[in-house]
């Protein structure tokens, strides 16, 4: 072996150790920051008896008592939260994790547009895009007039199908890695082990506070959709994506009412014999009578149908029921806000969808 062969054998184990080393410092620095902003649930706030039911951590759908609420327009988001506007803007650290690909030069909005489009979803998680323009403004509104110096894929690390698995991660990493070397554009972005690390931990913190509480309409027999949907709608409910939606005076959904065999309003169905009324907590704006407020207007409505109120166990609702519920939930809201999961707040409504 030449001299020569010997100084470059020492060179690649300093290089690869130097590396090791790197990757060890990031993923220490990673750690502190994420054990600092999601502080450990000891325990499940609310007890599992009197309606109250911690919600499964399964692919959001319509009907039944998993219903996951879809987000709601922006405007009514943007005043019961303010601080939305900001995080509209930005990715988050704690629910998100950030693949940047930055540009040879200046790329259009037009054609960035096009090519991100495929971005927007990581298997059953959202990934949120942030572009930034020539002048280093960062915004999720991609203008066709702009242009762009680089761009951001911020990955969610958790929602109610799970922590991001490493199929979902090396979907949009791979996707986004073809779209860097098509461009000849340079990528970064965390090592694997680090991002599934960080989502096991968040979906951890997560399924300790997802919990929804449901309510029944028995209607005894078999009632054409349209008159139910009109009972409901002249009380005040609003139809959203096949279901209807109970709003606040704030614009944001306090509970919603769908199908219990899961279908749309919409789907054209001719009739249904049970409805569910549905508190998703984690996505409802904080109430210290959430659980009483639904279930009056779940008394009204079942009057109006002609139905009985029941829990989701089929039981008729006790007197002080409802108090003792809203007194678990207040103990669940000071939770989420502890765990920087404020209910209804942007971050709480995207890992809890």
């Amino acid at each position: 072996m030449s001299e020569l062969q010997t100084y470059l054998i020492i060179v690649g184990l300093v290089v690869i150790l130097l590396v090791l080393a790197f990757n060890w410092w990031q993923d220490r620095r990673v750690r502190r920051r994420m054990q600092a902003q999601m502080p450990v649930i000891d325990q499940d706030p609310l007890l599992h008896d009197s309606g109250v039911i911690p919600a499964a951590r399964v692919e959001p759908g319509l009907g039944g008592s998993n219903v996951a609420l879809t987000e709601m327009a922006n405007q009514s988001v943007e005043q019961a939260h303010p601080d939305s506007v900001t995080d509209q803007e930005e990715s988050d650290p704690t629910s998100e994790v950030v693949i940047e690909i930055t540009f040879q030069g200046p790329m259009t909005g037009e054609d960035l547009a096009q090519l991100v489009h495929p971005l927007r979803s990581a298997g059953r998680k959202t990934v949120r895009i942030f572009a930034q323009d020539t002048e280093g403004h960062l915004s999720s509104r991609i203008l066709t007039d702009a242009s762009y110096v680089s761009v951001q894929l911020a990955v969610l690390l958790a929602n109610r199908s799970g922590a991001l698995s490493a199929i979902e991660w090396s979907q949009i990493w791979n996707r986004a890695h073809s779209l860097a070397d098509q461009l000849e554009c340079t990528i970064e972005g965390p090592d694997q082990q680090t991002v599934l690390e960080q989502a096991s931990r968040l979906d951890d913190i997560c399924a300790g506070l997802d919990t929804q509480v449901g309510l029944t309409l028995l209607l005894g027999t078999i009632r054409p959709v349209q008159d139910v949907t009109a009972a409901a709608r002249n009380m005040g409910f609003v139809p959203i994506d096949g279901r209807l939606a109970w709003l606040g005076d704030h614009g944001m959904v306090c509970f919603s009412l769908s199908r219990a065999d899961a279908e749309s309003f919409d789907a054209g169905m001719a009739g249904v014999d049970r409805l569910s009324l549905l508190l998703d907590v984690p996505c409802s704006p904080p109430d210290v009578r959430a659980f009483g407020r639904m279930v009056e207007v779940g008394f009204e409505l079942a009057q109006r149908i002609g139905a009985e109120l029941v829990d989701d166990h089929g039981r008729p609702l006790q007197s002080g029921t409802d108090a003792a519920i809203d007194e678990r939930l207040q103990t669940l809201y000071t939770q989420l806000e502890a765990a920087g999961l404020a209910a209804a707040s942007p971050r709480a409504r995207r890992v809890f969808a």
